[in-house]
């Protein structure tokens, strides 16, 4: 292995387990690192929302066994985000559209990962047309870009009063889940391109996610660390838009 690919596991255990902690894939980490280490987006793009199945569906079982999913309010975003993330996988969008794309993404990453949101005092049962628009433009964006739109849809949940923030996470992963798997079924060949060393990569990612997700389900609190995260994607952002 060169240098670069005996750091990326690394990485992506870190990511997943600080991810995971707030119920993420963590896709928009690992596009970041593997754009701070040139891996060529046709190899990072699948192979994050790859990754993303993983860690998602170790998130989203953990949640759940803890009691933190609603399944009503989850069908009422997924609905529409899951058909959706299926057709911009489909799309094609040129390499400097994608960079700025992903610059855009991985700053709303940073943000959502540097602060703790607040809950509301209040909590408002989700409107079927509101939620089925939300889900499916976050589902839009997260086929075209390659990740799962956690980092849309947790804020949201919490700042409109849908949600508490633990349920929140426990929807948010499995909303990531879904997405994931239907942009990747939208370009199945894409899988074709991953690296011959996405094996060590999805066993960091596995094992960084079951960590993470098993503190966070616990309310383990990883604020100080998350904002290192989010330094490392506000230069990753950076780098994508600027050069």
């Amino acid at each position: 292995m060169t240098d670069y690919q005996l750091l990326i596991p690394v990485f992506i255990f870190l990511v997943a387990a600080l991810y995971a902690s707030v119920g993420h894939g963590g896709a928009s980490g690992y596009l970041a690192v593997m754009g701070l280490l040139s891996v060529p987006s046709i190899v990072s793009r699948p192979s994050a929302l790859f990754l993303n199945l993983f860690v998602a569906s170790i998130a989203a079982f953990k949640y759940h066994q803890a009691g933190f999913f609603d399944r009503k309010l989850f069908i009422k975003f997924a609905a529409l985000s899951i058909p959706m993330a299926f057709v911009g996988g489909r799309i094609q969008i040129s390499p400097d559209t994608y960079r700025l794309a992903l610059g855009a993404v991985l700053l709303v990453a940073a943000l959502r990962l540097a602060f703790d949101l607040k809950e509301s005092n209040k909590h408002f049962a989700a409107k079927w047309i509101p939620a089925l628009f939300i889900g499916g433009t976050i589902g839009l964006l997260s086929g075209m870009v390659g990740v799962g739109g956690g980092i849309f849809l947790t804020p949201l949940l919490v700042l409109f009063g849908w949600s508490d923030m633990k349920n929140a996470a426990g929807i948010s992963a499995m909303f990531i889940l879904v997405n994931s798997a239907a942009a990747l079924a939208s370009k199945p060949t894409d899988l074709l391109s991953l690296s011959t060393d996405s094996v060590f990569w999805v066993a960091s990612a596995v094992t960084g996610g079951i960590l993470g997700a098993s503190l966070g389900s616990r309310r383990l609190s990883t604020l100080t660390m998350r904002r290192i995260l989010a330094s490392v994607l506000i230069f990753a952002a950076i780098k994508m838009i600027a050069f």
